[in-house]
């Protein structure tokens, strides 16, 4: 598979990322450029998809960017992990459902390395941890499709600060939390991003048309 591994160790801005994202978009549709994964860290920003009403953000004083991708509002930051794509559709199935589903069984499945079991939620994007009977959101999905070519994708909470959250609805779900893995199990995530990378690639291949 002909997919460029991209790794940031220092910060991106987010409007930096998304500028880069949409940049390797064109180039993948004039098949002028590989696939892209790129694994990185955000400066902290809200940012707003799509589907987000005004009404959840509680603090109207923060800055919201608003993007294409799918979904509602939610935080970046550092601590967390910001896992992007270029993928491209069009030589694969075409199935939207299928590609979000290799999404969260790739996280699913590398948590599940670290002894964490995760959820997916067919009502709730996500995936989430049962912290005794409460679901607490983890990662967060968000994904556009442009020309059966599907880009942005998900973030992972590994020892960010939950406080942020506080200031809006996160994705517009009221009634479930937010955490992070050193919450839930206090390891050494160092190697996680090269797992999900493994397990996306691994799973990409179950969309061979």
């Amino acid at each position: 598979m002909n997919i460029e591994i991209k790794k940031s160790k220092k910060p991106v801005k987010y409007e930096d990322a998304i500028n880069i994202l949409e940049e390797r978009l064109k180039l993948v549709n004039d098949n002028k450029k590989k696939e892209l994964i790129w694994i990185l860290e955000h400066e902290a920003v809200f940012t707003a998809g799509t589907s987000y009403s005004k009404n959840e953000i509680l603090d109207k004083s923060i800055k919201i960017y608003e993007t294409n991708r799918g979904g509602k509002i939610t935080y970046h930051g550092p601590g967390q992990l910001i896992f992007y794509f270029v993928i491209d559709l069009r030589n694969r199935k075409k199935d939207i459902r299928k590609f979000i589903n290799i999404l969260e069984q790739s996280i699913i499945e590398t948590l599940k390395e670290f002894n964490i079991k995760s959820y997916a939620d067919r009502k709730n994007i996500g995936i989430w941890f049962n912290n005794n009977g409460k679901l607490e959101k983890i990662a967060a999905i968000g994904v556009r499709v442009s020309k059966w070519i599907a880009y942005h994708g998900f973030s992972l909470n590994i020892d960010n600060s939950i406080e942020p959250f506080k200031k809006i609805i996160p994705c517009g779900i009221t009634d479930k939390d937010v955490s992070n893995l050193k919450n839930i199990s206090d390891q050494n995530y160092k190697k996680i991003g090269d797992m999900l990378i493994d397990k996306f690639i691994t799973n990409l291949k179950t969309l061979i048309s």
